[in-house]
């Protein structure tokens, strides 16, 4: 191991008492094997809740300049060891990256203002870049990012989700549920919100494992088609749909959701419209439209970003997921995701936050995922184990703090008749789904 000398030392000495100054943390900075060579950045009399190791000298920069971005990195990439619970790394990581950010904010008000340019100028730069976006989104390029992120293996995610194996939001709506009740409940709610009937086909767009089509055919009485780019979730989707004896209701392909055809009585998108990118989202949505009968409905459930001006979660947060977790992934701000879906053909009916939801279902994973450790850790390399770890820990601290939210937004073809509209949201929330569905039903029929 490269050894860390005094004259590094003496640069860390200075950063810490800074960082200090501003926000003492309960963190212990060490490197090597000298329980003396450490740095304290805690309160007098405070003990260090993490230790973090320094196991070569290039992660310097990432602490001297944190971000979230740079320490991912250089945990990811073997540079530093840390030891404590994962939910005080994350907090510490978050805090550390806040001092980063306000260093460079005072460095930046005490330098010369850079030249902003003009408004043509920016209009130009940002049509670059849709176009851009656009032509990098193809559905080769868009296959190869999903398999890098669910394809790693069905038994990996095996250990830390539900039995299901659904990889999304969870429904909690007491809070007191499992985990495996509260993913339950999501698609129940899901599959309530759409009015779905026996009879109604579905299509699901990223229909990951196959729990909600499944589940639309058994309880609801829907012949369903799930799409995915994933060959695993593709794989052991077609699997399970055979054990269950649903092959006549329930159709598993392999397929981008811009080379389907045809007509669907409802639509389901279930986190998987954060893959799509956001100069394409019109169009994502304009297939949607195309693909909807006329008096249709459509759910798309997604991640969204709380910053209106740019989508980027804050300290570099969202540039380390996009580089290690999904690549090309963006998350629209809830505004944008409104106001393309109406450019895409749809109207809006309802529009549902369930950020906290979110924060829960990935404690929920994250706690599982620290249980399995050492398992996980023979069923895949280092790095990817750590990339997986701090991406369910950080993410819930996203949700929960309000840096990225979740909404479900029940849509229907634009310029469709008033008359046809519910007078009142209540059937989204009936105890029995399927009588709920169906009474609903009959009352916008009368």
């Amino acid at each position: 191991m490269p050894s860390i000398d005094a004259a590094l030392a003496r640069t860390l000495e200075p950063w810490a008492q800074r960082v200090r100054a501003r926000t003492p943390l309960p963190l212990r900075i060490g490197w090597g094997d000298d329980p003396a060579a450490a740095l304290l950045l805690c309160e007098p009399g405070t003990p260090p809740a993490v230790t973090l190791t320094l196991r070569s000298p290039a992660a310097l920069p990432a602490l001297l300049s944190p971000s979230l971005e740079s320490l991912g990195e250089a945990y990811v990439e073997g540079r530093i060891d840390l030891e404590g619970s994962v939910a005080d790394v994350i907090e510490i990581a978050w805090r550390l990256a806040e001092t980063g950010a306000a260093s460079a904010e005072d460095a930046r008000a005490l330098a010369d203002p850079a030249p902003q340019g003009s408004a043509l100028s920016r209009l130009m730069h940002r049509m670059g870049e849709a176009l851009r976006e656009r032509q990098r989104h193809t559905p080769e390029a868009d296959r190869e990012a999903i398999q890098y992120h669910y394809d790693v293996s069905n038994d990996f995610y095996a250990r830390w989700l539900d039995p299901a194996m659904v990889y999304s939001c969870a429904y909690f709506e007491t809070g007191e549920e499992t985990l495996a009740q509260a993913q339950q409940k999501k698609i129940d709610h899901i599959l309530t919100k759409l009015r779905l009937a026996p009879g109604h086909t579905l299509l699901d767009i990223g229909c990951g494992w196959g729990a909600l089509v499944m589940r639309a055919a058994q309880r609801f009485g829907a012949r369903c088609v799930g799409i995915t780019l994933s060959q695993n979730q593709y794989e052991l989707a077609r699997e399970r749909v055979r054990a269950a004896g649903l092959q006549d209701r329930v159709e598993i392909r392999l397929q981008d959701y811009r080379e389907v055809q045809g007509r669907f009585d409802r639509i389901s998108s279930v986190g998987m419209f954060e893959h799509v990118g956001l100069a394409n989202l019109p169009l994502y949505f304009r297939r949607i439209h195309d693909l909807l009968a006329d008096d249709g409905w459509a759910m798309n459930h997604g991640i969204t970003s709380t910053d209106p001006a740019n989508g980027e979660t804050p300290y570099g947060g969202g540039r380390f997921i996009d580089r290690y977790v999904f690549p090309q992934g963006e998350l629209p701000h809830v505004g944008t995701v409104l106001t393309t879906l109406q450019q895409g053909g749809l109207e809006a009916f309802d529009v549902e936050s369930l950020r906290r939801h979110y924060a829960r279902t990935l404690q929920c994973w994250s706690e599982a995922f620290e249980a399995q450790a050492e398992d996980l850790r023979r069923m895949t390399d280092e790095r990817r184990f750590r990339i997986w770890r701090v991406y369910l820990a950080g993410c819930r601290w996203a949700f929960e703090h309000d840096h990225i939210a979740l909404y479900q937004v029940l849509c229907r073809r634009a310029g469709r008749p008033a008359r046809e509209l519910p007078w009142s949201r209540r059937w989204m929330y009936a105890a029995d789904a399927t009588a709920g569905a169906g009474a609903d039903a009959a009352g916008a029929s009368a």
